[in-house]
């Protein structure tokens, strides 16, 4: 962490809530509840912003018991964020007065972003920017039902190279009343692959200066936020991808915005395996079954392993564990004195790109006809 800090210029402001440093913890789906939140928070020394996994709007109005589980939040996290998908302006309206009457969060982001097919064959997610009508109705609605409670939302360039929408989208934020955006620097079509677009980060914070704009995509280390910073002028960073099996790396983050020069966080296995377990401990404690919680943390195993001398045969164990106990036993039996592998602070999770993005009939058609979607298109789950 040498190279010099160039930090935002003010502290990033989302409503009431000021978040310093500008690190915020993009909301994925499976990956985002209250025990990684906790780890990262812990790591961060509880600064910057930490949003929960995609909450359907549908399922929350209609109080699914999944959905209102993944709204619990720890009494130590401060605000409360809650990341809401929907495609049916009145659902998500009301979907944000049932969360401002009733307390239940203390910021609202708006996912405009999500490449998954389940949600862009609903006109959701990456594909709804594209209505741009749509998009204003939604988003009027939800600042509207918000009251004091601020509004954000992430969203993508657009579906594809042929469908760019992130320019028109945030005008259209900024207007309705919108407290901040985040961008991740590629369209739909791209999912994760290739190299994020950070230009287009800097191009968007131009095209709205009135709020923040924060970049996300390809921040693997702490200086990857500090360059993207200096590069693109946005406000703050979104971090998703790149702290998974990192949940210290939010530690790294804060201390490269604060200017410390403290090495950047490079743990033994030995603390790895302690903190694997910690983070499988908390998803029992929060399901409320051990076993369950162990085996939510299986996805988990290979993102904390990623360059370490771990045989196939002994990760094959360590993802079908199902107790604590079991977990904890087959950890014990690596070499724990192994240092941090070189390498293993690269790009993690999906690398996919170049999809077909799965869109309602005639989506494409005209940008300014929303006729046929309605709050039938609304997921009925949360979580992704």
């Amino acid at each position: 962490m040498s190279t010099p800090v160039t930090a935002p210029a003010n502290p990033l402001q989302i409503g009431p809530h000021t978040v310093q440093p500008p690190v915020v913890l993009a909301p994925m789906a499976g990956i985002t509840n209250a025990p990684f939140r906790t780890l990262c928070r812990e790591f961060s020394g509880g600064k910057g912003l930490f949003v929960s996994e995609m909450i359907t709007t549908r399922a929350l109005v209609e109080r699914n018991e999944k959905t209102m589980q993944l709204i619990h939040f720890d009494a130590t996290e401060k605000p409360r964020s809650i990341q809401l998908y929907g495609v049916d302006p009145a659902t998500v309206g009301k979907a944000v007065r049932m969360i401002a009457e009733e307390g239940l969060a203390d910021h609202i982001d708006l996912n405009f972003g999500c490449p998954v097919p389940k949600v862009t064959r609903k006109g959701g997610g990456s594909a709804l920017p594209y209505k741009r009508p749509l998009l204003r109705a939604i988003l009027r609605e939800a600042v509207s039902g918000a009251g004091d409670i601020p509004v954000t939302m992430k969203m993508r360039k657009g579906i594809d190279d042929d469908h760019i929408t992130y320019l028109d989208a945030g005008r259209i934020a900024v207007e309705e009343g919108v407290t901040a955006i985040a961008l991740h620097g590629r369209t739909a079509a791209q999912h994760y692959g290739g190299t994020a677009d950070w230009d287009a980060i800097a191009r968007l914070k131009e095209h709205v200066p009135e709020i923040p704009v924060l970049g996300n995509g390809d921040i693997w280390s702490a200086e990857d936020a500090l360059r993207m910073v200096r590069e693109t002028g946005c406000d703050g960073v979104v971090v998703g991808r790149g702290c998974l099996g990192r949940p210290w790396l939010f530690a790294d983050l804060v201390a490269a915005f604060e200017g410390r020069t403290e090495a950047i966080a490079r743990p033994a296995l030995r603390e790895v395996a302690d903190i694997m377990v910690r983070h499988a401990t908390l998803l029992g404690e929060w399901i409320g079954d051990e076993a369950r919680g162990v085996i939510d943390f299986r996805k988990h195993v290979a993102w904390y392993l990623k360059g370490f001398a771990v045989g196939s045969e002994m990760r094959k164990r360590l993802a079908i564990t199902s107790s604590l106990a079991e977990l904890r036993e087959g950890l014990d039996e690596l070499d724990l004195d192994q240092a941090w592998p070189l390498g293993a602070d690269g790009p993690r999770g999906r690398t996919s790109g170049n999809n077909r993005v799965v869109l309602p009939d005639g989506w494409l058609k005209d940008p300014y006809d929303c006729a046929g979607v309605s709050e039938d298109a609304e997921l009925d789950t949360s979580g992704g």
